[in-house]
């Protein structure tokens, strides 16, 4: 059932600063990115990224060559967006946002 669900894109930009960070700061090939939540109830939740192995309550995927592993709890939250990285002159770090949709005229 769950096999198929891909619950959370990543972007090129962010790709390639998950490998640059995987490169130089040592982190063991078994591990893959992890996407998740933290909190719940009145606050909502936050939506939070960091290095860690798979567990047996995962959905993993590989995207842009990279391992991507969500807890099947999570999905619900997660459904729909996608972790990007910004640099800026302002700020810089990843972020998550929603997938851009692409519609087809001709299926409208």
């Amino acid at each position: 059932m769950f096999k198929k669900i891909i619950p959370v894109g990543l972007t090129a930009r962010a790709a390639l600063e998950v490998r640059k960070i995987m490169a130089t700061k040592n982190i063991p090939a078994e591990y893959g990115l992890r996407v998740g939540i933290r909190g719940g109830g009145c606050g909502g939740v936050a939506l939070i990224i960091g290095f860690d192995k798979q567990k047996p309550t995962d959905i993993t995927y590989l995207l842009e060559g990279i391992n991507i592993h969500v807890d099947k709890k999570h999905t619900m939250y997660l459904i729909g967006k996608e972790v990007d990285f910004y640099e800026g002159a302002d700020a810089r770090g990843f972020m998550f946002a929603d997938q851009q949709k692409v519609v087809d005229p001709a299926n409208s």
